[in-house]
């Protein structure tokens, strides 16, 4: 290990680039010959504690300062985890009844529904028992593990239709989340067995993790863990264990069996009487609570810059969006699937598309970044239906949404598609037709619009029919690139990344789109090859809009007549530490310019006032900006 990060401080001084590619050779050759052959994630966890446990050795490696930034940005774990500036962290609910019914659906009972059990984010959380704090922890200490700032955190909570858990349980969840930020809960080696090469493997890992002693541990991992210990005795997991096989062959026999199959055995195996009812009886935190650990997060080594739910268009209500903008809600995940009432009604999502368009509009009206879930080859679908309908979506129009997740429907074992493909009513793409499919979308995509993923992190054994290729972008984007068709302008494809770009070269530019209920604006700091360093969401909403809305909900509308609205900021850098300098986009002064031509466009456009969604972790910054606290958001007078 040692020899390997010599060789690599050598050619940094050297004045040769050390890329990703190099560090594998220079790991493979270390590996030839050896008992114990050294892994690339191992370098930056040796590197570190060997600084802080053996300080002689380490001086006498004579890294200075400027090459030690060199060094730990070669050895850095996954580095592209951070490269949109921000470290993400996504947890996932405990399962629980669901509301919705799809035919595509999974309904893997230990999971909430739509989700498997050995999808990374989900084994992670069912080897926590779905604990917030603990999953935090978790991930805290494998993104600090692997050399990637946590300073500015995107929470992204998963798992369903959030709505549909108790307001308690939300409450509680939201409040854990912030108390691991806050109590700064990183462990050591010890307790991230993924850096373990004697822990590979999902398996491995949940049963390292187990056999790593409270000692090692932060003190409130401890805790909890010793609490959920007197909750979950071994023969209760055992007797779960069993009877939750049982439930899941006859749902899987009965290809999915319908929703109420489903949430009468979630009821069964989690609710009161089991284990986890005893677990119930302690989540649970007030609304004070809630409001003192955010508080405590606007100045934490580790702030909330974003949090994300995901729910049901239907679920979408102004009452429920206040409650969530409360929690410290920013984004809104919504599952969208189509726009064609045809296709809806075919894989009985059961929702109207005018109820779809009602929850994108008071999502904007509340200041929420929207990002849809769209699928293409549903049932009743065509590769021609398929493109048309992308493109009714992401066009003018009441949809337009700031982020898609847009992956293919994928047959999984057990669902009620299973009898659908059977009977021949459905059948997957072929992997030509899927790509066409898929590359035409990425074309029709506006400047304003990211599209964020391509698949689902289902394992191809989980796949029954339909892409399992886990490099579907990559090869969509070759496609392009081979076909010479115009430039595509979704936001992702254009991101610096951890590039610095010179301000010189800079141009703001300005993207002006409508909806039926309001004026968008959408500011971005583009080079002159049309890559993204920064950009800010304007929402300026009509007016009618909001004066009917403040009749129709009352003081759910925490919006008022003559208020902008400021829906998101967002500046593109490797993660830089709270308080140092970046050396991409981050610190260049971009947000601050796109904020006050934000302020001049909306004060052109005749708004009094102006609100931002504002992340807990981000208030101090906006109140940096001139703007003040203002009940769920912070305003600014034009």
């Amino acid at each position: 290990m040692e020899q390997i990060l010599l060789q690599i401080a050598a050619l940094l001084r050297a004045g040769r680039p050390v890329d990703d590619a190099v560090v594998t050779k220079l790991v493979h050759a270390a590996s030839r010959g050896a008992a114990q052959p050294p892994a690339k994630r191992q370098l930056l966890p040796f590197y570190l504690r060997t600084k802080k446990e053996d300080p002689e050795r380490w001086a006498s490696w004579r890294i200075s300062p400027g090459l030690e930034r060199e060094l730990l940005r070669a050895i850095r774990i996954k580095p592209r985890r951070t490269a949109s500036g921000v470290a993400t962290i996504t947890v996932i609910t405990k399962p629980w009844p669901c509301s919705g019914d799809c035919v595509f659906c999974p309904s893997d009972l230990r999971m909430p529904k739509s989700y498997l059990h050995d999808e990374p984010a989900c084994a992670r959380a069912e080897q926590n028992r779905f604990d917030p704090y603990l999953q935090v922890s978790s991930r805290l200490t494998a993104l600090s593990q692997m050399g990637h700032a946590t300073d500015k955190i995107e929470l992204i909570v998963l798992g369903g239709t959030w709505t549909d858990y108790p307001e308690g349980y939300q409450v509680w969840f939201m409040s854990e989340l912030f108390r691991a930020l806050n109590d700064d809960a990183v462990a050591g080696e010890a307790a991230n067995p993924m850096l373990r090469r004697s822990a590979a493997g999902r398996g491995g890992a949940e049963a390292a993790m187990d056999a790593v002693p409270d000692g090692c541990l932060p003190r409130g991992v401890a805790e909890r863990r010793a609490r959920y210990r007197e909750c979950f005795l071994a023969k209760d997991a055992e007797a779960l264990a069993q009877r939750r096989a049982e439930l899941q062959a006859g749902i899987d026999a009965g290809c999915g069996g319908g929703r109420d199959r489903y949430n009468a055995a979630v009821k069964e195996l989690y609710g009161a009487g089991s284990a986890w009812g005893r677990a119930m009886s302690w989540q649970s935190a007030s609304w004070e609570e809630l409001e003192r650990r955010q508080h405590a997060n606007e100045r934490a080594r580790h702030r909330v810059v974003g949090l994300v739910i995901e729910t049901r268009p239907d679920a979408v209500t102004a009452r429920s969006l206040h409650t969530i903008r409360r929690l410290g809600c920013t984004k809104v995940q919504m599952g969208v699937q189509s726009i064609d009432q045809r296709v809806l009604d075919m894989n009985e999502r059961r929702i109207d598309v005018s109820r779809m368009e009602e929850a994108f509009s008071l999502c904007r009206l509340f200041g929420f970044k929207i990002h849809a879930h769209f699928m293409v080859n549903l049932i009743g679908s065509t590769p021609t239906d398929d493109k048309a309908d992308y493109l009714r979506f992401v066009g003018p129009g009441p949809f337009q949404p700031d982020e898609v997740k847009l992956y293919p429907c994928a047959l999984i074992e057990g669902t009620r598609l299973v009898r659908k493909h059977e009977s021949g009513e459905w059948g997957p793409y072929t992997e030509d037709e899927l790509l066409d499919v898929l590359a035409a979308d990425i074309v029709a995509t506006p400047a304003f619009c990211r599209v964020s993923r391509m698949i689902r992190d289902f394992s191809s054994k989980d796949i029954v029919a339909g892409n399992k290729k886990p490099n579907l972008r990559q090869m969509v984007e070759r496609r392009l690139a081979a076909s010479g068709r115009e430039r595509v302008r979704e936001i992702r494809y254009r991101e610096i990344g951890s590039d610095a770009p010179d301000p010189a070269e800079l141009e703001m530019d300005v993207v002006a789109y409508s909806t039926p209920t309001s004026e968008e604006r959408f500011l971005q700091w583009v080079t002159p090859e049309g890559k993204i360093a920064g950009f800010l969401r304007l929402s300026l909403p009509d007016q009618r809009f909001v004066a009917e809305c403040t009749k129709r909900y009352g003081d759910d509308v925490p919006v008022g007549a003559g208020e902008a609205m400021i829906r998101e900021v967002h500046v593109y850098g490797v993660a830089a530490r709270v308080g140092q300098e970046g050396t991409a986009a981050q610190h260049r002064g971009l947000g601050r310019s796109l904020v006050a031509r934000a302020c001049e466009l909306a004060r052109e456009a005749g708004f009094g006032r102006i609100n931002v969604i504002s992340a807990v972790g981000t208030r101090e910054y906006y109140r940096s900006l001139g703007f003040l606290d203002h009940g769920l958001y912070q305003q600014k007078a034009l």
